[in-house]
């Protein structure tokens, strides 16, 4: 394939798998020799991770989204390094590089890529621009893609390409730190673990389960701090749980956490395609999500995880129960899981599946 020359933008970047998913994919595609550009803020997290990269960086200030300076910067950019297409990952930036290819005559495509489900929308001033001034969409499950329709974009401009993750990402954890977090949380050999790495989203789901669990639990919270609004769900829990909160964690930090999980738990009912279930899963940890969103695209019950109804606590806490009982099960929806991260969402498969529609787009 020839080599694209691709603009990515985001004014978000920080912490959040969707920033992950963003730098995986710059990142791959540059080292398949496209001609690679990022335009972020320079103090944005992403712009840290992809810094000695094949990913050229390029610093854009975000104010808005009728950002003129920013609108600037995207046609000089695109002008300097005769960018093909350019693909806006959040909602300033979609407004900006429509706006700025309107305002200049930019000769570009624009794909916007959703990697949550739409909340709302702007209504429709906002699905005609996004309709007039993009080539097309692209939504990372089967779930994005009804979310996206349902509020009113062009069904056939909407393309499902998945999140993928990378074999390499697993070869090199740092056990040493992962034995440091077990002597932390004191666990011991009899010890059921259940894990949560995610920013707030619903972890009271999994407080509110816990209260009908019966048997001793460590609940390990990874992404987020004791907040006051999660109090009153701890007061209720029994005494026999222990639940524990590490707030923010780095990048390189987060995977040595997932082998202290016998159970790893993703409450969301907004995950576009959630790169901490395909950790997990990529890891061998068995997973249980809410049947909401995007994980459906990645969970099939009893073959590869769990799924339960988002705000039926009770059949949450059966999830728990029955992957505490039944070892066999765990061991099953490990190994399952653990094919489905490695093969079928493989970053791999994630990348030539963009060269393939970028690729198509400017034909």
């Amino acid at each position: 394939m020839p080599s694209l020359k691709i603009l990515f933008l985001t004014y978000q970047g920080d912490m959040a798998g969707s920033t992950n998913s963003i730098a995986m994919l710059a990142n791959a595609l540059a080292k398949k020799g496209h001609q690679i550009y990022l335009g972020c803020r320079k103090e944005s997290l992403i712009y840290q991770m992809l810094e000695g990269s094949k990913v050229n960086l390029i610093a854009m200030t975000f104010s808005g989204k009728i950002d003129f300076q920013n609108m600037q910067q995207i046609k000089s950019t695109v002008e300097k390094y005769h960018i093909q297409l350019i693909n806006a990952q959040s909602s300033w930036d979609r407004y900006t590089s429509i706006f700025a290819k309107w305002r200049y005559k930019l000769p570009v495509k624009i794909i916007h890529t959703r990697r949550q489900r739409p909340l709302s929308m702007g209504g429709f001033l906002q699905n005609f621009l996004y309709n007039r001034g993009a080539d097309g969409f692209v939504a990372v499950s089967n779930g994005v893609a009804d979310g996206l329709q349902n509020v009113g974009l062009a069904p056939n401009k909407i393309k499902v390409i998945n999140n993928g993750t990378p074999l390499e990402k697993y070869q090199n954890l740092d056990r040493v730190q992962t034995e440091k977090l077990r002597d932390k949380f004191e666990i011991k050999e009899n010890d059921f673990v259940i894990g949560c790495v995610s920013r707030r989203k619903q972890q009271e789901q999994i407080l509110q389960a816990l209260t009908f669990v019966e048997f001793p639990v460590k609940m390990i919270f990874v992404g987020i701090k004791k907040e006051a609004d999660l109090e009153k769900w701890l007061e209720k829990l029994p005494a026999k749980h222990q639940v524990f909160f590490e707030g923010e964690i780095g990048a390189n930090e987060i995977l040595n956490y997932y082998p202290l999980f016998d159970v790893k738990i993703l409450a969301s009912n907004m995950e576009g395609l959630s790169q901490s279930l395909l950790e997990a899963m990529a890891l061998g940890i068995p997973v249980i999500a809410t049947d909401a969103a995007g994980n459906p695209d990645l969970i099939k019950r009893e073959v590869n995880g769990l799924l339960f109804q988002e705000g039926n606590i009770k059949e949450l806490a059966s999830a728990i129960s029955l992957l505490y009982q039944n070892p066999t099960l765990r061991n099953k929806l490990a190994l399952q899981g653990k094919h489905t991260a490695l093969v079928d969402f493989s970053l791999e498969n994630t990348v030539k599946a963009y060269e393939k529609y970028f690729a198509e787009i400017l034909k």
